[in-house]
């Protein structure tokens, strides 16, 4: 009878032995590249340190006394504006992912919002006037969103008429070749003539 040996499958795993600082180079790089890129991604969605400071500030007055009209439209708005605006009342997605990482980084606007929704205000109403109240901060960031977002728009039309227009060159070539041969098949003596 023979044996048959396997090596056995879970091995004890040892940490790599650090001989070098290298690695601990590398991992301060690493970790200062995400920073970099986190903060980045924060400024694209408007999140700065100013931001940050102003809203910390907030108040459950600041929001309870916030005039809103009943229909949760800004009562100091210009009424033409505020009609054209209060066809969208859920946020964009831009506003969404501020929101998300405003409350990450801003606990006491997460308190505001856990004591004041809903008691005293529903969830747009809260967002709504957070974002009016915090629109000279991030204006400029959505607006880039916005024409950033129009942009990648006018790109995939370019792309897709491109992509049209070759096709209809590929189907015109493709007719003609396939009518040639065609009138070719159909008519021999005409073949034999041009030969």
């Amino acid at each position: 009878m023979s044996s048959f040996s396997m090596p056995w499958p879970f091995k004890k795993k040892t940490p790599p032995k650090d001989t070098n600082h290298n690695t601990n180079k590398d991992d301060d790089s690493k970790k200062k590249r995400e920073e970099e890129e986190n903060e980045v991604y924060m400024e694209e969605f408007g999140v700065t340190d100013r931001l940050l400071d102003y809203v910390s500030g907030f108040t459950i007055n600041a929001f309870k006394d916030y005039p809103l009209l009943d229909d949760g439209r800004d009562a100091h708005a210009d009424p033409s504006a505020a009609s054209a605006s209060s066809v969208s009342k859920d946020l964009t997605d831009w506003q969404e992912r501020h929101a998300v990482l405003v409350l990450s980084r801003v606990k006491e606007l997460s308190q505001l919002r856990y004591v004041l929704c809903p008691r005293h205000l529903k969830e747009k109403q809260f967002w709504r006037i957070y974002f009016l109240l915090v629109k000279t901060y991030t204006s400029p960031y959505e607006i880039r969103a916005i024409q950033k977002a129009k942009h990648r728009m006018m790109e995939l039309e370019n792309d897709k008429f491109v992509d049209k227009a070759a096709i209809e060159v590929e189907m015109t070539d493709t007719k003609h070749t396939s009518g040639s041969l065609s009138k070719l098949q159909c008519d021999p003596e005409h073949f034999a003539d041009e030969v």
